[in-house]
């Protein structure tokens, strides 16, 4: 497994692993499916303190990570999303996109990370 910048040509596979999440339900806030095309818009039109970084294996996405400034957040922090394919968690993929993330964010002048989970989002509140 590598740990990379996502690139806009793997937000089909980002996209299907997130709605495979969506559809399951209990562990992310999305309740509506994304598109590819979605997810494309946001990166091009996120800030210059963003990254977003994908696990990869074999030429399939395991799993993504999100991270950037938000309004609800004073400056020095961001807000991170951390997306793994269903059946893949526990695995060490979050946790390795996780370490990347730390490194960029500290890159990016964020002095520390937020995160959002869902009270009844078990795996997401161990792993953060």
């Amino acid at each position: 497994m590598i740990i990379r910048r996502a690139a806009l040509a793997d937000t089909g596979q980002m996209a299907a692993l997130l709605n495979e999440i969506i559809n399951i339900g209990g562990t992310t806030a999305y309740t509506n499916p994304v598109e590819a095309s979605a997810l494309q818009d946001r990166m091009n039109g996120d800030h210059d303190r963003s990254a977003w970084r994908v696990a990869e294996a074999d030429g399939n996405i395991l799993g993504f990570q999100k991270f950037g400034p938000s309004a609800e957040l004073p400056p020095e922090a961001c807000d991170i999303a951390t997306f793994v394919q269903h059946g893949r968690t526990g695995l060490g993929i979050g946790s390795a996109l996780f370490e990347a993330a730390q490194s960029a964010a500290d890159d990016l002048g964020h002095d520390w990370i937020n995160a959002t989970i869902r009270a009844d989002n078990e795996g997401g509140l161990i792993y953060y």
